[in-house]
């Protein structure tokens, strides 16, 4: 299995320069104010996230790689995402953007150098270039949450991007497809970049069930919502109705009707509610409550994993739905390319070899599963990154969407977060059991 075709040090080179050019466009389009204010208690202001991405990658690429000295030791606490809740970070002495960008490219400026001369072998830490590919994908997920930021701040558009192709080919044949039971390798002991989490693969034994072939789309959402869901409290997890009664919640964050008709806000222009695109902006317990009353369920991870990597034929797991190969854009909505989740159907030649489409990219997809290590997990190389996030508060979501790069997304890699969040680029299909 082809795992990393490129070089190390020029697939580091590659992922680091992609990263950094994303976060400079998500920081130039907008002014001073716009950077150093908070849009949302939900998520850190721009220039919080600038500044930190750049401290983290002076911690791990010149201090634990090079072994340099602090460059401004006083402002790690500042930038240390478990010192100050996001709430908080307004009120710190942040740096301004002026000093935030000059830090952070003079960070890059060395850490070039240090990719040029480092050996990339010798420690678990830098076999592989693992630990640039780590900091990549730490700035890649700092972009999405930028991005997120960027859907949550009120006022004119500032971003821009390519409206997604119609589906193209033929639709798929069936609204579910049947995935059969038995063993599948779950997780990897073999992508080079994996994070702790992914580790290690291990056998995984799952009876057959019934997943959607495509996400659960704007219109079928709309049919929960007319037909009553947020009104009736059997559909809820107790927590969930608490939630939206508390909170006046009755469809997915960003919409409201408008004139009889539904509406949502898209990164600053109101746009009628797209029918055939997957619903977007979903929690964990809207997600649940619209499986329970279509008379499904939420699919578990390792049912979601089968789906996106169990090749029958082979009796293998892939890298991706659609074989080894890194994404194309023939293959799955990634990277920011477009602003928005492509239509349910789309990307055919990205199905898995069960059919199922749209499994990577377009939107995170809740499963039911909480978010706990695999047999064997071992923290590396710090426990902040996941272990601290294990146990029953934190759901898990797999898959990816159109704002994560493809470096920060395989068939492997998990995402986490609270069953009440709703500002990410969340969305969900179902299953049932055969």
């Amino acid at each position: 299995m082809n795992e990393a075709p490129q070089d190390p040090r020029e697939r580091a080179l590659t992922a680091l320069t992609a990263a950094r050019a994303r976060t400079t466009a998500l920081t130039d389009c907008v002014d001073d104010p716009d950077l150093t204010a908070q849009h949302s208690p939900l998520m850190s202001p721009l220039v919080w996230d600038l500044a930190h991405i750049g401290n983290m990658e002076e911690l791990w690429l010149l201090r634990h790689v090079a072994g340099r000295e602090p460059m401004h030791p006083e402002i790690d606490p500042m930038y240390d995402a478990f010192e100050h809740p996001r709430a908080e970070r307004p009120r710190l002495p942040l740096l301004p953007p002026d000093q935030a960008r000059r830090y952070t490219a003079e960070v890059r400026g060395r850490v070039l150098d240090v990719l040029e001369h480092a050996p990339l072998e010798g420690s678990e830490l830098v076999e592989a270039g693992y630990v640039f590919g780590m900091i990549a994908q730490h700035e890649q997920q700092h972009d999405e949450t930028m991005l997120i930021t960027h859907q949550l701040r009120k006022g004119a558009p500032v971003l821009t991007a390519p409206e997604p192709e119609p589906p193209a080919g033929p639709p798929p044949a069936a609204p579910e497809v049947l995935v059969p039971g038995g063993p599948f390798t779950m997780g990897t002991s073999a992508e080079p970049w994996s994070l702790d989490n992914e580790r290690p693969a291990h056998e995984r034994e799952v009876a057959p069930f019934w997943i959607d072939t495509v996400p659960v789309t704007c219109g079928d959402y709309l049919e929960f919502i007319t037909a009553g869901g947020y009104r009736e409290r059997r559909w809820w997890a107790p927590e969930g109705w608490e939630q939206i009664r508390t909170h006046g919640i009755g469809a997915p964050l960003f919409w409201r009707l408008e004139g009889g008709e539904w509406v949502r806000r898209r990164f600053g222009v109101v746009e009628p509610v797209p029918a055939a695109e997957p619903v977007l902006h979903v929690s964990w317990y809207e997600a649940d409550a619209y499986a329970r009353w279509a008379g499904r369920r939420l699919p578990t991870e390792a049912e979601w994993e089968k789906a996106a990597r169990y090749d029958p034929v082979s009796g293998r797991s892939r890298r991706y739905p659609w074989g080894d190969e890194e994404p194309t854009p023939e293959h799955a909505n990634l990277g920011q390319r477009h602003l928005r989740p492509a239509g349910a159907g789309s990307y055919p030649k990205g199905a898995s070899p069960l059919g199922v489409r749209q499994l990577i990219g377009d939107v995170w997809e809740w499963t039911s599963s909480d978010f706990t290590g695999y047999p064997g997990f071992r923290a590396f190389p710090y426990r902040e990154y996941s272990e601290v996030f294990f146990g029953p508060a934190h759901k898990v979501l797999r898959g990816g969407s159109f704002a994560v790069d493809p470096v920060a997304c395989r068939g492997t890699f998990r995402n986490w977060d609270l069953p009440v969040r709703r500002q990410i680029f969340s969305g969900f299909r179902t299953a049932r059991d055969a």
